[in-house]
């Protein structure tokens, strides 16, 4: 039998068993931080998208690695696939739960802008979500729709200053904003041309992030004419 420097004998084995054990369950936690620091981003970008919301998103993150770790990772063959599942699950809980409450939300059509300087990669996924929303908003609304729409949601605009913009009544305009809102969530899907979605696309974010809101303004109304004047044409 082995002794310490100070005599006492010791048992290499149990030693031995006592350190492993010790590594084992460093590794352990070791393993569930960088499991879940490799797909971070991936769940905030999930998130994203489908509330629109960076503050939310950043609360599903949370409430993932929460449930990472709680969870008995021993039994998780793919970390990522069951990471990636809780961030779903739990967003599509947070929208059912908005729409049980009846809560008018934009959702992914049109996502808040984040803090790029805090992460960068994070702008990449705000662009795919704007893209998809302005997307959806071309297909689903008409010109007229979708501008008053994007006001409203988007601008918070008056449903008066939507009226003078768009040159309608004040009940109209709220009229539009209202039927907007139904055909963004159950309304069909029409073609939509990539011209028109850049368009709308680069005009949305020059009006949020450098406050030129007047060449938003100016894009939607003209469309609004555009289309007027065509069905008169016809």
């Amino acid at each position: 039998m082995m002794t310490t420097a100070l005599g006492v004998p010791c048992q290499p084995a149990l030693i031995t068993d006592a350190s492993r054990a010790a590594e084992d369950k460093t590794n352990s936690y070791d393993d569930g931080l960088s499991a879940f620091m490799s797909v971070r981003r991936r769940l905030f970008g999930i998130a994203y998208r489908m509330l629109g919301s960076a503050a939310e998103a950043e609360d599903i993150v949370q409430d993932v690695w929460v449930r990472w770790q709680t969870a008995d990772r021993s039994v998780v063959r793919d970390a990522a696939a069951f990471l990636v599942t809780t961030a779903t699950r739990l967003a599509i809980n947070v929208v059912q739960s908005a729409r049980s409450r009846r809560e008018t939300n934009v959702g992914p059509w049109l996502p808040e802008p984040v803090d790029r300087s805090a992460d960068p990669g994070l702008g990449t996924e705000q662009g795919e979500a704007l893209e998809l929303g302005v997307l959806v908003l071309l297909e689903k609304l008409s010109p007229t729709e979708r501008a008053a729409y994007i006001l409203r949601e988007a601008f918070d605009y008056t449903y008066r200053d939507i009226a003078n913009v768009l040159r309608l009544e004040q009940a109209n305009a709220r009229q539009v904003v209202t039927r907007a809102r139904q055909h963004v969530t159950n309304g069909r899907r029409m073609p939509a041309s990539s011209t028109k979605q850049r368009r709308l696309l680069d005009s949305f974010i020059a009006a949020a992030q450098h406050g030129d809101v007047a060449g938003l303004e100016g894009l939607l109304a003209s469309e609004v004419v555009s289309t007027a004047a065509s069905a008169v044409a016809a």
